[in-house]
């Protein structure tokens, strides 16, 4: 009898990926600093590309613990205002007290599917943001299609995502390894993942069959800047629920000896007293 062909399913992923960003949201609340550092310059690119300015409405999809959300809420001031929406409530509360603690009252925030998001008002926005978060929905057009419905006739639409494995070294080293003492399948066809939207051109074919219009893709270097590999080991271990779904098959002893060899193969990017893990970012904005 032929073995039966496993196929994605789009809603356990869901279910896991919620799962994981519950448990992982007070760790990536903690290392805010460390993500405003690495990410906060590309962020910046993002907004300025989206043509973010003062009064603007923006809403921020997959918004995670807020870091970028509060950036955003900065930029757009007073009379401006950003819905943070996210799976995970646990960690859209870190973001709402992170917005109460920085004096911010323009900022808001909602629960929902990130592929669900024609629940809302339709053309309320002016932009739309996605910062590491686009790569992860199994439906992209129907996400990219909810993103439209939100935003107004010439409103932008802007996504931040990893490029390709071979510039994400921080990340893909880890990945690679356990795959490999787990004895994990190559992803199923479909499957999102980190670098699913990495290659050349592919984000900015995922928006021009969205519909979008004048679309601008910058590619930006944004290295893991740190005091030591096992800083950055700490901060993956504690912030990437992922990486703990992948291992979970291990006894606690393999997942030890694992870690080890990950630290022991980002070391390579530990030089004069400090790490740099290699991480490369693509950002695309497309008009409405």
């Amino acid at each position: 009898m032929s073995e039966t062909k496993k196929v994605f399913d789009p809603l356990k992923y869901k279910t896991t990926t919620r799962e994981q960003w519950e448990t992982a949201a007070e760790a990536w609340h903690k290392w805010g600093g460390l993500l405003n550092t690495w990410l906060g310059p590309a962020t910046e690119t993002m907004f300025d590309m989206a043509s973010i300015t003062t009064g603007h409405r923006v809403l921020d999809v997959a918004a995670g613990a807020g870091e970028q959300t509060i950036a955003v809420a900065k930029r757009v001031g007073e009379t401006g205002s950003v819905l943070a929406t996210d799976l995970s409530p646990t960690i859209l509360d870190y973001a709402s007290q992170s917005a109460k603690r920085a004096g911010l009252s323009n900022v808001m925030t909602q629960e929902l599917d990130g592929e669900k998001l024609t629940e809302l008002e339709a053309g309320s926005f002016d932009a739309v943001i996605s910062r590491v978060g686009f790569i992860y929905f199994p439906d992209q057009q129907k996400a990219l299609e909810g993103m439209i419905h939100s935003v107004k006739e010439g409103g932008k639409i802007a996504a931040m995502v990893y490029s390709t494995g071979d510039k994400n070294g921080f990340f893909s080293i880890p990945v690679s390894i356990i795959r490999r003492r787990a004895n994990l399948p190559a992803p199923l066809p479909q499957q999102p993942g980190p670098f699913s939207l990495g290659g050349a051109g592919v984000l900015e074919e995922v928006f021009a069959k969205g519909g979008l219009k004048n679309i601008e893709v910058k590619v930006i270097d944004a290295p893991v800047r740190v005091k030591s590999v096992k800083e950055c080991l700490d901060f993956e271990k504690e912030s990437f629920g992922a990486l703990h779904q992948m291992l979970a098959g291990l006894s606690e002893s393999e997942k030890e000896e694992t870690w080890a060899e990950i630290e022991q193969e980002l070391g390579q990017f530990q030089t004069n007293g400090s790490f740099e893990g290699p991480c490369e970012l693509v950002v695309a904005v497309g008009t409405k």
